[in-house]
């Protein structure tokens, strides 16, 4: 083994693409196009190279690194040249084509026609932007010559949006490829891979929102603190830097939308906390970088869910290690670039409890969601939070048959993620009281608890950090 964890579901969605290519597809076109999109520094391209060592094809891996269109031609020619295609050597002595047209021909006449190949372009959106033409140039050349040869060709990029406009309707290359995301490692891998237990598990994924990169630098077994206090020593560690590079590649223009992300970051969840938080800004702008915000999957817009129709929408950063970096690090850097994360390192301490309560709510929804055929009530095809303007009542966890409007409440719940803490009697009383005020449900809802530290109650459904990592098994 080479330590490569998890990516059991997409290495075998990759090899699902491949097996027509070997076996000669349909009507005399094997060829396949595979769209991989995902967040920046997730994995995707270790992904793909871990699919190319165990298939062991011929292939060509090519990253753009998006300068100018002559210079991704001359590095695309020269990795052809350098690959592993029966007939890259006579590649060398090329002078770099002129147009991708050129260059994709070329490539084409060097693909073996009787044995698989693969075609690997990573940073796909760099090329979209130096070269208009690009699209349609590769759906010209794949559907007269890509198509026809036993080729896989893989297409990649961290432009999440503009990857998903290229297979949709009015574009060139509309339905000629499968679509197939990358997400971060999730908190069971996250477990596997640091070897934690499952409530440190849960830790480690808040803090590194499971990109591959920090956790690769995070000591085997070593708990939350001892981590933070050896990241927060090196500014140069991709605990820190990871956020910026991302927010920097994201927003590259869009400063104010970067602005009201950090409203939210900071903990704003309502439009006129994160408006006012963000400078001021006028509605009309704060609604147009909420509007870019979801569309990039940066920010995640809940409704309440009950069977009463709400306006009371709240956001919150979707991704777990922006929510953590916006929170604590982000602010932090030029203190340990001074040489004192132990203050950075304080201040998360001093935060944690109350910080990790809230983050870590959306993460215990997707698990139970998960679960939902197998232990939750029947009928729990959606679950969410319940809230009203006031907060009276918020409940943490709600179970229904759809959202965010729906016809049947299935359970309410809540959340009690506190060390040495368990859910008491006065916990359950609460949710009781609570219950009472969410419309759609009545006594015989039922009730169930997720908590770190077990449960004293009776009476109770109860869910534990064991319990839950069993979702992403």
């Amino acid at each position: 083994m080479n330590g490569f964890i998890g990516r059991r579901t997409e290495l075998g969605l990759l090899d699902d693409m491949l097996h027509p290519v070997k076996t000669g597809g349909r009507g005399g076109r094997p060829g396949r196009a595979v769209l991989i999109r995902g967040r920046r520094r997730v994995g995707k391209s270790r992904l793909v190279e871990e699919f190319l060592e165990r298939a062991e094809l011929p292939h060509v891996f090519f990253t753009a690194v998006g300068g100018s269109r002559e210079e991704d031609l001359a590095g695309f020619v020269a990795e052809v040249a350098a690959s592993s295609l029966p007939d890259a050597g006579r590649f060398a002595d090329f002078t770099a084509p002129q147009t991708w047209d050129a260059a994709l021909s070329l490539l084409a006449s060097a693909l073996p026609t009787d044995a698989p190949s693969v075609v690997v372009l990573d940073e796909m959106p760099y090329l979209v932007r130096e070269d208009p033409a690009f699209e349609g140039t590769l759906q010209k050349i794949f559907d007269r010559t890509l198509s026809k040869l036993p080729v896989l060709l893989v297409l990649i990029g961290s432009d999440i949006a503009m990857m998903e406009q290229l297979n949709t309707y009015g574009r060139p290359f509309y339905q000629r490829g499968t679509e197939m995301v990358v997400p971060p490692l999730n908190p069971a891998e996250v477990g596997a891979m640091l070897d934690l237990p499952p409530a440190d598990a849960f830790d480690a994924y808040l803090v590194s929102g499971g990109l591959p990169l920090i956790l690769e630098e995070w000591p085997h077994g070593a708990g939350l603190w001892d981590y933070l206090a050896s990241a927060l020593r090196k500014p140069t560690s991709a605990l820190l830097i990871s956020g910026e590079r991302t927010l920097a590649a994201e927003f590259p223009t869009e400063a104010q939308a970067r602005t009201v992300l950090g409203a939210i970051g900071h903990g704003e969840r309502t439009f006129a906390l994160i408006g006012r938080a963000a400078g001021d800004l006028n509605p009309g702008s704060v609604k147009r970088s909420l509007e870019l915000l979801t569309t990039r999957r940066m920010v995640a817009a809940d409704l309440p869910l009950s069977t009463k129709p709400s306006r009371e929408t709240r956001y919150r950063v979707d991704d777990p290690y922006l929510r953590f970096w916006l929170s604590f690090i982000g602010p932090g850097i030029p203190t340990v670039e001074r040489g004192r994360g132990d203050r950075v390192l304080d201040s998360i301490r001093t935060s944690w409890t109350s910080w990790r309560g809230r983050a870590i709510e959306p993460i215990i929804r997707e698990a139970l969601w998960r679960l939902a055929d197998d232990r939750l009530p029947e009928g729990t095809n959606a679950v969410g939070g319940y809230w009203t303007r006031t907060n009276d009542p918020e409940i943490d966890l709600i179970g229904a048959d759809r959202s965010p409007i729906a016809k049947k409440i299935t359970f309410a719940g809540s959340v009690k993620w506190l060390e040495n803490k368990p859910f008491d009697h006065r916990d359950l009383s609460r949710l009781i009281i609570h219950r009472s005020q969410l419309p759609g449900a009545d006594d015989d809802t039922t009730l169930l608890a997720v908590t770190r530290s077990g449960c004293t109650a009776e009476g109770i459904s109860t869910f534990t950090p064991e319990d839950l990592l069993e979702a992403w098994a």
